[in-house]
């Protein structure tokens, strides 16, 4: 199995995201359909701040992606916390 440029950068793109990151939810694409909580292997409720469209800062949150990737109207999204230099 070779490892190619792109996989790599792609990976340390990711991690650095997820470091330094968090979930922002879009409250106007959000249909509280509650598929992001049911997903979130830790339990937060990740509906409430998709409704009123605060940012997930909260500390549990591990930035695993699940309630991104199992939104079914793209209402969330990792954005990073503070803008690079």
């Amino acid at each position: 199995m070779s490892i190619d440029r792109r996989s790599i950068f792609f990976d340390l793109t990711r991690t650095k995201v997820l470091a330094c990151g968090c979930v922002q939810p879009d409250a106007g694409r959000c249909v509280q359909c509650g598929i992001c909580s049911h997903n979130c292997p830790l339990g937060l409720d990740v509906r409430a701040y998709a409704w009123r469209g605060i940012p997930i800062t909260d500390s549990h949150c591990l930035t695993c992606g699940q309630c991104v990737a199992r939104c079914p109207r793209g209402a969330l999204e990792f954005v990073p916390l503070r803008p690079e230099a």
